[in-house]
């Protein structure tokens, strides 16, 4: 002890909150999980100071790189709450790897950012398998991420994550929008649930309704509510892919954040409207629920949740019934929801009286 009562005891990084130790432990465990990521252009080995990519050994002789990174928003809080963590790893790599597809490119290697503000045991594994899973789902490489335990940064038990992904297309291959015309039509591929967006206002809704998460689904006594709101984001990269690369997809949409309303426009040149029709495609019970739930109109539904649509393809008419066959045959569900038409940029869905619980028919525009 010294004069003013301290100790002249030496300081540690683990006394300050930070276990060396356990990051090596989490490397080494995952180790195997980034390996079986595997893939022609990457081993998808851990340990160094960043990870290499072999475009030449991946096929690729004129491509351009596509980046794309992402987060799962706050869908986490929910999987923190209810200690079900081993889905959101997919999650995240379905928000990144579905952004590059949309633009024609394959995704090649993966890499995610685990934040928080001690490590648990069991916790960033199960996370970080689900990442691998996603990788494997999507045909990329984890090749590498960062851990970092952050005391003070985070409440007990809470943690964030990234990722970041990098994809090729061959120049000829690239999906920009300008191959679009009038007259094309639009599929849609059903979704698996909520995806990662949106959830701010289903976990507003489940504190203000007193949601039993752990009780059976109102909507599907098969399944706990809580499983069904944390369903992985769909990656609809595999079957995607070969269509992209034969040419027969003119555009695709993610739709994400803004949903159908204000996603589909992102991929439409000047003077193209996308007109939606809201009664193409079954109304998901999920989303039913939701929306009688919070009495959400349906405007709203349109630029908040997907709505039973992940991602929206555009083909030419008479390519369409080509395209619907061969992605069903992936294993999609496959809608024509839509056509392209001459008109300001934007996008207009409508539905039916009753359709989406409206009482009168209804229309929702979004232009720009």
């Amino acid at each position: 002890m010294n004069d003013a009562g301290q100790t002249n005891e030496p300081y540690t990084y683990a006394k300050a909150g930070v276990s060396i130790a356990a990051g090596n432990a989490l490397v080494k465990a995952i180790a195997p999980l980034a390996k079986s990521t595997a893939r022609p252009g990457a081993d998808a080995s851990l340990g160094g100071f960043g990870g290499f990519f072999d475009l030449k050994a991946a096929g690729y002789s004129d491509p351009l790189l596509v980046a794309a990174n992402d987060g799962v928003g706050t869908k986490l809080k929910l999987a923190i709450d209810s200690g079900r963590h081993d889905g959101v790893g997919i999650d995240l790599v379905a928000m990144c790897v579905n952004d590059l597809i949309v633009q024609g490119a394959e995704p090649l290697f993966f890499l995610d950012y685990f934040a928080t503000g001690k490590l648990e045991s069991g916790v960033a594994e199960r996370v970080i398998a689900g990442i691998a899973e996603g990788c494997k789902q999507a045909g990329c490489a984890l090749i590498g991420g960062e851990t970092a335990e952050m005391p003070g940064m985070y409440a007990p038990g809470d943690y964030d994550l990234a990722g970041f992904c990098v994809g090729a297309v061959e120049r000829a291959e690239a999906l920009t929008g300008s191959k679009v015309e009038a007259g094309d039509v639009i599929l849609g591929l059903a979704s698996s649930g909520v995806h990662s967006n949106g959830f701010s206002l289903v976990r507003r809704l489940a504190a203000d309704k007193g949601w039993k998460l752990d009780r059976p689904a109102l909507f599907d006594q098969d399944k706990l509510l809580i499983e069904t709101l944390l369903e992985p984001t769909k990656i609809y990269v595999k079957s995607l892919l070969p269509l992209v690369r034969s040419g027969k997809i003119a555009a695709l949409a993610h739709i994400t954040g803004g949903g159908l309303l204000e996603n589909i426009p992102r991929v439409l040149p000047d003077g193209l409207h996308a007109q939606i029709d809201a009664d193409s495609w079954p109304q998901p019970r999920l989303m039913a629920f939701l929306q009688a739930q919070g009495n959400i109109e349906p405007e709203e539904m349109a630029r908040t949740f997907n709505c039973g649509i992940g991602m929206a393809v555009v083909a030419r008419r008479e390519l369409a019934a080509e395209v619907k066959e061969k992605l069903e045959s992936a294993g999609e569900t496959v809608f024509a929801i839509g056509r392209i038409e001459a008109g300001e940029k934007g996008c207009t869905v409508s539905g039916s009286a009753e359709n989406w619980s409206a009482r009168v028919p209804w229309t929702a525009t979004h232009n720009g």
